[in-house]
């Protein structure tokens, strides 16, 4: 899709890649974006075009109100989530719970809330950040894995529902990247501003999955040619 004048919505829009991604958007010629935060108070930006919103993607009715806030929207970006670490014997149901709450429900219900705005509006695209361990899974994070492979398997659900729609459904699957929710893990990361750019660049590309850097690329280039192997690698870490 053409960036240029659209309207975007982005969740968890306060930190990290969230953040970034309002400056890419803005950089890339957005007319407006729409900025989600449980505190709209923690949103630095002071640009005319961000609009800030109070969300907490896990309310499923304030996400069902929300296009009344937004109802101009083309693009939508689910990128709220949380990590917890915890190995599948160690990770508890309150854990699970939490992390599927944020990574598969939040984007589904604002997927489900957005899908007839985005109709409405022309058509448009959603583009869900997920991780690149949703394709092969490490031990240490395996409610993580586990919720967003959920939402992967949702998202190429949402890719054959609205593709006769008009809107396009993209798979985002960052490897590490320097934000406060990867603080703990200890690869080379990506800076968020590069990793931003990289998915505005995939959106605007038309790039279903989107790989927004060196680790991602590598990793999936191997999966795909041996996922067994992928799958090994990871579980030894």
């Amino acid at each position: 899709m053409d960036i240029t004048g659209s309207t975007a919505l982005i969740t968890g829009a306060n930190r990290g890649i969230g953040r970034a991604l309002v400056d890419a958007l803005l950089a890339a010629g957005a007319k407006r974006v729409y900025a989600a935060a449980r505190d709209p108070a923690t949103i630095a930006v002071a640009d005319p075009r961000v609009v800030k919103l109070r969300l907490d993607v896990t309310d499923s009715a304030a996400v069902a109100k929300l296009p009344e806030a937004a109802p101009d929207v083309t693009l939508l970006i689910n990128n709220a989530g949380v990590l917890d670490f915890g190995a599948p014997l160690e990770t508890t149901d309150e854990s699970l719970t939490r992390q599927f709450a944020a990574n598969f429900f939040g984007p589904l219900h604002l997927a489900q809330a957005f899908a007839p705005v985005l109709e409405r509006n022309g058509g448009g695209a959603i583009a869900n950040v997920l991780t690149i361990v949703a394709l092969a899974s490490m031990p240490a994070m395996a409610g993580y894995n586990a919720s967003k492979a959920a939402s992967w398997s949702m998202t190429q659900s949402l890719r054959g529902s609205l593709a006769a729609r008009g809107i396009a459904v993209h798979a985002v699957f960052p490897g590490p990247v320097d934000t406060e929710m990867a603080a703990a893990i200890t690869f080379p990361k990506t800076s968020p501003a590069d990793v931003a750019k990289a998915i505005v660049a995939g959106i605007a590309a038309g790039d279903e999955d989107i790989l927004p850097d060196p680790m991602s690329a590598q990793l999936y280039a191997a999966w795909k040619q041996d996922h067994k192997a992928v799958e090994k690698q990871l579980a030894a870490m």
